[in-house]
């Protein structure tokens, strides 16, 4: 990447554009497919959210995530989330140490892994709702207090959680208002066939790779605040509220499918998160302001962990993405 910095947000637009190829070239030269995981990674690390990685084991979310934190030149540090996982394990410690000068013994905060740029919660539904918490107000905050001490994160601070979706047995699920925290829930799926035959002629070799690296840190913090520098259109936005309201079964105007199968529906944060993204999309793809394609692509990561199903939903075998699918066929944007 060129260091000048771009003179216009249409300059900016134009770099981001270009950088946004550069790193999909080289996040491929390790990652075999995942395009649209990449693409809504970047999404989340541009405007500033978190994302919650949803996907079996041994589909590369490690690999991905450490690949991407190269790439971007940004320091990477993964926590795997069990049972026995403290807080402080998260945060980091107080230890007693000799001072030399004074001959006194003195407490010395000790930095935990939560301080680098992206962090990866592996198996976060793995450990209790206390150490889960300090993990999550590190999120909302970008600050840890420890010892009477507050300590401000490094920026940019991305936080990427996986979930297992088979293994359930000793799990603490996320409650709703935590996985509200997520901007993104992502879905990495199975590679094709295609993908899957390059991946083990890939990884049964002895091939290295060189990574160049396109993004620095200052760069990205420059980008996350052109977004918000984004214009956005009056209905763009009413589009959005219009899709976030038609989630709530309590809302007049709720469709009658959304009435027998949501419990609860998404709250003000994914109306936010759709104009966000919707944003950032625009600009990754080198264009000024966003359009309702853009609202609908971010629709499913942002709505599938804010909607609660009933009953009646699991009896007609309907999930999130199905209600989400129904409400982009049924509201449309006003002009």
């Amino acid at each position: 990447m060129s260091s000048t910095q771009p003179k216009t947000d249409l300059d900016a637009v134009e770099t981001l554009n270009d950088a946004y190829t550069s790193i999909k070239k080289e996040v491929g030269k390790v990652i075999i497919g995942q395009q649209e995981v990449i693409e809504q990674l970047l999404i989340s690390l541009l405007s500033s959210g978190h994302c919650l990685l949803v996907g079996v084991p041994g589909l590369a979310k490690t690999l991905l995530i450490s690949t991407l934190a190269d790439v971007l030149n940004l320091q990477f540090n993964r926590i795997q989330f069990t049972p026995d996982l403290m807080p402080s394990d998260i945060t980091g410690t107080e230890i007693i140490e000799d001072d030399h000068t004074t001959g006194k013994r003195q407490f010395r905060f000790v930095k935990g892994p939560v301080f680098a740029n992206i962090i990866l919660a592996d198996e976060i539904n793995r450990t209790p709702p206390k150490t889960q918490a300090a993990l999550l107000q590190a999120m909302q905050e970008h600050e840890v207090t420890a010892a009477g001490q507050t300590f401000t994160l490094d920026e940019p601070f991305f936080v990427l959680a996986t979930q297992n979706p088979i293994e359930q047995e000793g799990t603490y699920p996320l409650p709703e208002a935590q996985l509200d925290r997520f901007m993104f829930n992502v879905f990495v799926d199975y590679p094709s066939l295609d993908e899957e035959q390059s991946i083990v002629k890939a990884t049964t070799t002895g091939m290295e790779y060189n990574l160049e690296r396109i993004l620095s840190a200052e760069e990205i913090q420059s980008f996350q605040k052109l977004v918000r520098r984004v214009p956005v259109s009056d209905h763009l936005v009413g589009y959005a509220v219009n899709l976030v309201r038609a989630t709530r079964p309590n809302e007049a105007n709720a469709p009658d499918f959304v009435k027998n199968w949501v419990n609860w529906g998404a709250g003000p944060r994914a109306s936010q998160f759709l104009i966000l993204a919707a944003k950032t999309r625009a600009i990754l793809d080198g264009r000024p302001t966003p359009g309702p394609e853009d609202v609908r692509f971010a629709a499913y990561p942002v709505l599938r962990h804010r909607i609660v199903t009933s009953f009646n939903a699991e009896a007609d075998g309907v999930d999130s993405m199905e209600i989400i699918r129904r409400l982009l066929e049924t509201v449309k944007v006003e002009k």
